[in-house]
């Protein structure tokens, strides 16, 4: 391929899709009057378009498509939900004809007096063992913090002697 040949090959997918502009189109097709590889190319292009496309056209031939759109129609087709106080109001209604709420609300009330008690109860809370210590010095003043239950400890250091004061504001 030539060097112009490069150039115009990024336009050739664009001229074989359809898709170049009336000045691209222009300049490709009197490109490919004077090139005969990018006419060959042009041309296996054309007969790889033809070798994908003739196997759906013969697929679409033997199809019946208006027994797909039916299927597909009664796939998408979707009964009315009605609203959910008459959903609920009709399952009522079959409930108490039937009576079938009574064992279920023995059952509830049933297991709601064995669960109360532990449920209801108070629990005491977690223990957490903390220390706090506090040591003076003429330099420095240290602060530990120590927990058992998240085993944290926090230590400050104060430096220089710094005394709370006593006097009232």
């Amino acid at each position: 391929m030539k060097d112009s040949c490069a150039v115009v090959s990024e336009l050739l997918e664009k001229y074989f899709d359809r898709e170049a502009t009336e000045e691209e189109r222009a300049g490709m097709e009197s490109h490919l009057r004077g090139c005969s590889a990018c006419r060959d190319h042009l041309k296996a292009m054309e007969g790889l378009r033809h070798a994908l496309k003739a196997p759906v056209d013969e697929a679409c031939q033997k199809e019946d498509f208006y027994r797909v759109w039916q299927r597909i129609e009664r796939g998408t087709q979707q009964e009315e939900v009605p609203p959910w106080k008459i959903t609920l109001g009709r399952w009522i209604g079959v409930a108490l004809r039937k009576r079938v709420w009574i064992p279920a609300a023995a059952a509830i009330i049933a297991l709601f007096l064995v669960l109360a008690p532990s449920v209801l109860r108070k629990s005491p809370p977690p223990h957490d063992t903390s220390v706090v210590g506090y040591v003076e010095s003429q330099d420095c003043n240290v602060m530990v913090y120590e927990s058992d239950k998240s085993s944290v400890t926090v230590i400050w250091l104060f430096e220089g002697s710094e005394k709370e004061d006593s006097s009232p504001s």
